[in-house]
């Protein structure tokens, strides 16, 4: 088996489209790992991440809830942030996987700490990379963005934010692409989930997370400094912080050889 595409029920009103990408021989493999995509993205968003794990691990890249080629959500969705992590639960039963490594990237990464938080027998191990405990300081940005988008338009809300997300060092081939990943996030399901986004906060849940767990940030991140993200990191028991040069907090596709890099060793390390 290489790469395969399938589409899961969720729910009544969603499938989720999941790549399943496997390249590990049978009697080497080790447990899967879920790569959790954020805001306006799919699972293509960890492509560079795969030949990492692939060889040793089933990979599992979903399209959360609304996104890529999983069923869009209307414009009045009430998006609940414990719903996406309900959808990745009944995502694992359909496909028999009793536990994972999770890695999650912006909110994928939020969402992987509140997994690992509320559902620790499924969680191996996490890494955060790039992702904010809290949104709720979206309260203002996030309304003015549900407003260009209905003006302007998807692709125009991606490439005036891209600055702020990516940092300055990747090439203009690099940006296009993801935005024009990001510019066939449907408007309607934007405009749901920009709704929830600032009612997320996870901070709370931090010191229930028992499994090990690295989290990523940059120098730079627009997220929040090194040290307001150690401060949460912290309330982790056990957990470690790995600090990269840089100014994007979307550090998972600024530097994704680097990150792959610690976290399958920090995944490694483990005995499990």
């Amino acid at each position: 088996m290489a790469t395969a595409i399938s589409k899961i029920r969720v729910g009544d009103d969603c499938e989720l489209a999941v790549r399943l990408d496997d390249y590990a021989d049978a009697w080497q493999a080790k447990p899967p790992v879920v790569m959790l995509h954020g805001l306006a993205e799919s699972g293509e968003a960890f492509r560079r991440w795969v030949p990492y794990f692939a060889a040793h691990h089933l990979v599992v890249r979903p399209d959360l809830r609304g996104y890529g080629d999983s069923t869009p959500m209307a414009g009045d969705y009430k998006y609940r942030f414990a719903q996406l992590g309900e959808d990745i639960i009944r995502l694992l039963d359909a496909l028999k996987l009793e536990r994972v490594f999770l890695i999650g990237g912006k909110i994928g990464g939020t969402l992987a700490m509140h997994l690992a938080a509320n559902c620790p027998a499924r969680v191996i191990a996490l890494a955060a990379v790039g992702a904010p405990v809290s949104l709720t300081s979206f309260s203002e940005r996030a309304p003015a963005w549900r407003r260009q988008i209905r003006e302007q338009g998807v692709a125009a809300w991606v490439r005036e934010t891209t600055e702020g997300r990516l940092g300055t060092s990747l090439p203009p081939p690099a940006i296009e692409w993801w935005v024009n990943l990001m510019s066939k996030t449907q408007a309607s399901t934007l405009e749901a989930f920009l709704q929830m986004v600032p009612t997320v906060d996870v901070t709370a849940e931090l010191p229930r997370i028992q499994c090990p767990a690295v989290v990523i940030t940059t120098t730079g991140s627009g997220l929040g400094s090194v040290e307001s993200v150690r401060a949460w990191q912290e309330r982790i028991p056990g957990s470690k912080l790995e600090v990269l040069p840089g100014d994007s907090y979307h550090v998972a596709a600024t530097d994704p050889d680097k990150c792959a890099s610690l976290v399958r060793s920090f995944f490694d390390r483990l005995k499990v």
